[in-house]
């Protein structure tokens, strides 16, 4: 099975980014499935109902969120009729929505997505690995690809949370800091891992925030409204090639593709 994990999408460009990319490389066959962090899809803060549809539109499978979940209120509503998007599963008991989606994948397999939310440097949210633990214990008819997704900013927990679930799960991937690093790999248990997928949306920026109005902020210490910046938008992210009788990992491929400004 042929994977792409998509980094944070961010705004506007970045939703014309995973478009653009995701319909070059199915028509290539190299993806058969997509998932897609889109907590910054609403213009940099949060997702809406509308906006996720046109992600699937576009060719997400299934998509996740983070500590901007709640950003634009609406979403809540949409999240208890909608499976495909799941916020962090260790938020607290009673919140919206769901932690996990299994959907049918090709070929008719299932396919299983977690969303985590780190601890360290974040919020004060239950904890990730005693949620996925439980979640692995508990819930039936997973599939044998799992793919977890834990938005986190501290680079320790990531890595202690890869090797953690490392053959128990097809992957895992970091979001949450829009910055690509250069350590994916198989881990010896054949979980794929990499500490951060990096940004779907605009470089040259901050962040995917328009460069100028956070350098005024950084200079001055006033508040400044960070619209999303506009440049050179790309998608970042790992192509995971899964074996689907296994679950195991057989490879993964740091991902960066360039689309042109419209």
């Amino acid at each position: 099975m042929k994977i792409l994990m998509a980094g944070d999408i961010v705004g506007a460009p970045g939703r014309r980014a995973l478009a653009l990319t995701v319909a070059r490389l199915k028509a290539a066959g190299r993806v058969d499935f997509v998932v897609a962090n889109a907590e910054n899809a609403a213009g940099g803060k949060g997702l809406t109902g509308p906006l996720a549809e046109e992600l699937f539109a576009a060719g997400a499978d299934v998509l996740t969120l983070g500590d901007h979940a709640w950003d634009q209120k609406e979403l809540a509503a949409y999240l208890e009729r909608e499976p495909r998007v799941v916020r962090p599963a260790n938020f607290a008991p009673g919140c919206p929505g769901r932690g996990l989606t299994t959907v049918t994948g090709p070929g008719g397999e299932p396919v299983t997505v977690i969303n985590l939310v780190g601890r360290v440097f974040m919020n004060n949210y239950d904890c990730p690995f005693r949620t996925v633990d439980a979640l692995l214990r508990r819930e039936t008819n997973l599939g044998r690809v799992i793919l977890v997704d834990l938005h986190a900013e501290a680079t320790s927990e990531k890595i202690v949370m890869g090797r953690y679930l490392d053959g128990r799960v097809s992957a895992v991937v970091g979001t949450h800091t829009h910055v690509q690093t250069s350590d994916e790999t198989v881990l010896p248990g054949g979980t794929a891992y990499i500490t951060d997928l990096g940004m779907t949306g605009p470089q040259g920026t901050a962040i995917g925030r328009d460069l100028q109005s956070v350098v005024q902020m950084l200079l001055t210490g006033m508040p400044a409204k960070f619209e999303v910046g506009r440049g050179d938008p790309a998608l970042e992210g790992v192509l995971l090639d899964v074996d689907e009788r296994t679950g195991r990992a057989r490879a993964v491929k740091r991902l960066r593709e360039p689309v042109a400004t419209p």
